[in-house]
């Protein structure tokens, strides 16, 4: 494998046309080096208390648990755990051999800093219910919780943890941890070098050097058709390259794509901003639009067979409810909906009621091109079918003035469900992009509430569900529709054809770099 330099790159881009062959350092006397091109910069660094590391492995931080290839918890930093029976109580052990990469010991104290950091920052890390922490001796803390959360044993996966000792306000930029791999140099908007940590517990990595190219994806492919990238990310709609020495892979992904519909009748928040809708607080129009929607007709045509349909924000997901699924384009009885809602067709096919045609604005980011393709062949459905859409692509700043009271092509999916009560309870209405749509359902508030207070992991399960659809009311598909969920997209990589990644898990939301989750655990081909 080869590292990519500025020099070879620009050689790249004014369109270098010899190719070598892409070759592996497999010889013990060589030193092993990567070059991947996964996805985007991470625009605030590396610091996992605001966020790092949440869509992936953090790479240079260790987490107290994680999560194997079939999703299921394994120790990290942690050896042993236990929840005290009313779920307020979690006394967790540390494994005592940890170093950090600059040779200082990991120890309770940072575990605790680290929390109590995050906390402070009030980012996407939630630790809002955590109310203190004990540390039992240098390898022992007790966390205390002021309700029972369920989710707290993700936020134990999630969380990398950070050394007291070299935290500082350029953390993001220069980290420090106890991760697999340690930063060399970045050079912002170019690469990211990285190298192996020597002092890392667990399995070490066959290769000494990371080097992650930002490059737009055309540049991207460039280098990798020029045997200068191994590992290669692309969109959906770049998928039919052929590369010489690399293989395509499709993994599955819970990166789901769907159409947020505003859920309340027009009125305004306390901020004075218009909230809700005429046409999409009518739940006959809702339910109609998902009936009417014929999913795995995108996913062929749109996603060129890379996804799946998609149902709810955690298909296949443990905690995801299977019961919620319809038959796809069932525009019969999306037309018996709305007609037994006083609905009828007017001159021109359009559903009409109390005068007031069936007509809405779909907004998606103007830079997307995916959101853009789904936004107009789902407006081309639902126009043959009889509801109006018009599309219109505008900033995520002019998306964010809308999107309270219109339509928004959206993305979402998390291996955390913490992500169903942030897009579904009542507290979270207009909180950044969090139910933008103004949902609430008193029955599915107590099941989420029950859920996240669950002292199991079983309860918190069979709550999850239930929110979704109980038999009679539920924030899915088959219940309100808040949502009118379309596709999941498989994530497309060119993989260097003498690297075996092994199996990889479901993907989350594309941020982060999801695929270096088990980058210990990648092997040369001999």
């Amino acid at each position: 494998m080869k590292k990519i330099s500025l020099i070879i790159l620009m050689i790249i881009l004014i369109g270098c046309s010899d190719k070598p062959t892409p070759e592996t350092n497999a010889n013990s006397d060589q030193v092993n080096h990567l070059t991947l091109a996964i996805g985007g910069e991470p625009e605030d660094g590396f610091d996992p208390t605001t966020g790092w590391g949440r869509y992936g492995s953090p790479l240079f931080q260790s987490t107290l648990l994680k999560q194997n290839n079939e999703m299921e918890i394994r120790y990290d930093l942690a050896t042993d755990y236990h929840v005290s029976e009313d779920g307020l109580t979690w006394n967790v052990t540390l494994r005592d051999d940890v170093q950090f990469s600059d040779g200082e010991p990991l120890t309770a104290g940072d575990v605790i800093f680290t929390y109590e950091t995050a906390k402070k920052a009030q980012s996407v890390v939630d630790l809002a219910n955590l109310e203190s922490m004990d540390k039992e001796g240098d390898y022992q803390i007790t966390f205390h919780l002021a309700q029972p959360q369920s989710t707290f044993l993700y936020t134990m996966q999630r969380l990398g943890i950070v050394p007291e000792h070299a935290y500082d306000k350029n953390y993001a930029e220069n980290p420090v941890g106890s991760g697999p791999y340690r930063l060399v140099e970045w050079r912002k908007g170019e690469q990211l070098i990285v190298e192996r940590n020597p002092r890392y517990y667990g399995n070490e990595s066959e290769f000494e050097q990371l080097t992650f190219l930002f490059a737009g994806e055309d540049q991207a492919i460039a280098a990798a058709k020029a045997g200068q990238v191994d590992v290669l990310s692309v969109p959906i709609t770049m998928a039919d390259q052929e590369i010489e020495g690399m293989q395509q892979l499709s993994l599955q992904s819970v990166d789901n794509r769907g159409v947020m519909l505003p859920y309340p009748e027009p009125t305004t928040n306390d901020e004075e901003e218009q909230v809700g809708n005429a046409i999409t607080s009518d739940p006959a129009i809702r339910k109609a639009l998902n009936y009417a929607i014929n999913r795995q007709e995108i996913v062929e045509g749109v996603l060129n067979g890379e996804g799946t349909v998609a149902y709810s924000s955690a298909d296949g997901l443990p905690w995801g409810n299977p019961d919620t699924m319809i038959e796809d384009g069932d525009q019969e009885r999306a037309e018996q909906i709305l007609t037994d809602a006083g609905w009828q067709r007017g001159k021109d096919d359009i559903f009409e009621k109390d005068g007031q045609k069936a007509s809405m604005t779909l907004y998606y980011p103007s830079g997307d091109q995916m959101r853009q393709s789904l936004s107009l062949v789902f407006a081309d459905m639902m126009n043959q079918f009889g509801i109006e859409v018009t599309t219109e692509g505008a900033s995520w700043s002019e998306i964010e003035r809308e999107m309270h009271a219109n339509p928004v092509m959206m993305g979402w999916g998390s291996h955390d469900p913490i992500e169903l009560y942030s897009l579904y309870h009542s507290s979270m209405q207009g909180i950044d992009y969090y139910n933008a749509n103004y949902y609430q359902n008193e029955q599915v508030d107590h099941y989420l509430d029950q859920a996240i207070h669950a002292r199991t992991e079983e309860e918190a399960y069979e709550n999850w569900q239930l929110a979704q659809w109980d038999g009679d009311t539920g924030m899915s598909t088959i219940g309100d529709a808040p949502w009118l969920w379309l596709v999941n997209l498989n994530h497309i990589y060119y993989v260097n054809e003498n690297i075996e990644i092994g199996e990889q898990k479901i993907q989350p939301h594309g941020h982060g770099w999801p695929i270096t989750d088990f980058i210990t655990e990648w092997q040369v081909i001999e």
